[in-house]
């Protein structure tokens, strides 16, 4: 008989646009599917800087930043950080810390504010593995998982799901968990 418990599971999440609507999908992770929206341009293998859309392939979860006084660390195996005022992503493709996490203000660079006072689409961010190793200029930037707004609009790039939906997909993620953003089922 094997002994199983030497062997780690790893969770492995897909989405899956719908056939009559490419910003939404269908999330699946831990046997159970999940609606999601995706990004306002739908799906694309070609990821441009500011095209709205949510890039194809397969990323890891690198780390989930979350809102502290809007609610508990999320139980996750991510290493996770509380969001501070200060926070920003960098935008910028000009700029040498394009699609990394910043401090505010941060001179010279176009950035996008982690603690977000108009929404609540970023009380919970799992940044996705999306060009990052290496950060190629213009191939697109702060592509995450995030809360959905209740309206559930597409994003900019992201994939999101209902603040419940995500917490549930995030307690069964580790350090090892990686996202599969598929190509619309009608893709040649």
């Amino acid at each position: 008989m094997v002994d199983i418990s030497a062997y780690k599971y790893v969770m492995n999440i897909i989405v899956q646009t719908t056939s009559f609507d490419a910003t939404s999908g269908l999330l699946i992770a831990g046997g159970k599917s999940y609606p999601c929206v995706l990004g306002r341009g739908g799906v694309t293998l070609e990821k441009t800087e500011g095209d709205g859309a949510t890039p194809v392939g397969t990323f890891a979860i690198r780390h989930v930043y979350y809102r502290a006084d809007k609610g508990d660390v999320p139980a996750t195996g991510v290493a996770s950080t509380p969001v501070t005022q200060d926070m920003g992503w960098c935008d910028d493709p000009s700029h040498a810390d394009y699609n990394q996490l910043v401090t505010l203000p941060h001179a010279g660079c176009r950035d996008e504010k982690m603690y977000r006072t108009q929404d609540d689409v970023y009380d919970i961010i799992a940044v996705l593995s999306y060009n990052d190793d290496p950060v190629v200029p213009g191939r697109g930037s702060a592509i995450f998982m995030h809360v959905a707004r209740p309206e559930l609009t597409p994003t900019a790039g992201c994939v999101a799901l209902k603040k419940e939906d995500l917490l549930a997909v995030l307690e069964e993620c580790d350090a090892d968990s990686y996202i599969s953003i598929l190509p619309p089922p009608d893709a040649a």
